[in-house]
């Protein structure tokens, strides 16, 4: 599998990163991947959060980490080598670690609309969120089933695909965040068909794989074992393989999904088609836990996030590690890049 980052030139506007819940690790993790930032090698970003808030944190855990407060997202491209560029964004209460305030949830969301829109008229390069806490947010509005979805509203678009990535696997669930009997209920050929047509659509348009290759895994043990573990695979994922195919779209499958991880079998893919939740996600924590970023495909922008929640039970310590999101960063500016070489 070819690697996330490249050697392509860096997005000429920043990355809008959300403050994401406040009482959590999102402000740590920030400030540390800026204090990281030349030996990452990560481009501009613009934090949008309040500055209060973060001052408070670097004073206490003793970061010298000065910030610059921006009116303009271009701005932070001048002052970032030198400062952490940050658009204010007020908490109407002050964070305290681990206890979300629900006074706080409309900041949380504005954080995000403002992304978002920074993103859609050009800017901001790409957009990358900090952990959200759903509970918090429900008083100011938030109906939505996850950060994900919130997302796809924001963009008019109703069907995004999740993808978990590092430099040792890409992985996309057909399914996500149902029981695992439902999961079986909700696949069907159609649902198959449509994850992987994003997939190898954003592969092509913001990874710069011209040919993507998938492996599509099977539902069953030894994918079904021609019907003699279940006919889902020769039912509902073989049809879905040969609508791919048809398609121009080089997939295969349906494969045993206890040999699609191995370093060798990797190699042969671009992105392992998966049909629930753990089926995708146990390989990837397994290979790259700390490093693992979550990618929303079918966006008409770029949005990576950390694959990491709030970690209330360590937060103000300053001991939240910010590699997920440095990796989420690099990823989000890779991105970038490659989709402005292909539009150009």
């Amino acid at each position: 599998m070819p690697p996330l980052n490249s050697d392509k030139a860096g997005p000429s506007q920043p990355i809008a990163l959300t403050m994401g819940e406040p009482a959590g690790i999102g402000g740590e993790i920030a400030l540390q991947a800026w204090l990281r930032r030349r030996e990452a090698g990560l481009a501009p970003f613009l934090l949008l959060d309040d500055p209060d808030r973060l001052q408070a944190i670097a004073a206490q855990h003793g970061w010298a980490v000065p910030l610059q407060v921006v009116a303009e997202p271009q701005d932070a491209v001048a002052v970032f080598d030198r400062a952490l560029p940050v658009l204010s964004v007020p908490l109407p209460a002050i964070p305290q670690p681990g206890i979300p305030d629900r006074l706080n949830a409309p900041a949380v969301l504005h954080a995000i609309e403002l992304a978002v829109t920074l993103c859609r008229n050009g800017r901001a390069a790409a957009l990358v969120t900090n952990p959200i806490h759903k509970a918090a947010l429900y008083d100011a509005g938030f109906s939505h089933p996850g950060h994900t979805e919130f997302l796809a509203a924001l963009c008019d678009v109703s069907r995004p695909v999740m993808m978990l990535a590092s430099d040792r696997l890409r992985v996309v669930p057909v399914t996500i965040h149902v029981a695992l009997q439902r999961a079986i209920d909700l696949l069907d050929t159609d649902l198959i068909v449509e994850t992987a047509r994003i997939t190898a659509h954003d592969l092509r348009e913001k990874f710069g794989i011209r040919q993507p290759r998938l492996a599509v895994a099977g539902l069953n043990p030894h994918a079904g074992e021609s019907g003699s573990m279940g006919e889902e695979d020769a039912a509902i994922v073989a049809p879905a393989v040969a609508r791919l195919r048809s398609m121009g779209i080089d997939a295969r499958g349906p494969l045993p999904p206890d040999t699609m991880f191995h370093a060798e079998a990797r190699a042969s893919y671009d992105a392992a088609i998966c049909m629930y939740h753990d089926q995708a996600l146990i390989p990837i924590k397994t290979l790259d836990f700390d490093s693992g970023v979550n990618v929303t495909l079918g966006l008409p922008i770029i949005r990576t996030s950390p694959d990491h929640g709030t970690a209330f039970d360590i937060a103000g310590q300053g001991i939240a590690k910010p590699d997920s999101l440095i990796a989420a960063l690099k990823m989000a500016a890779t991105m970038a890049a490659h989709r402005t070489h292909h539009v150009g």
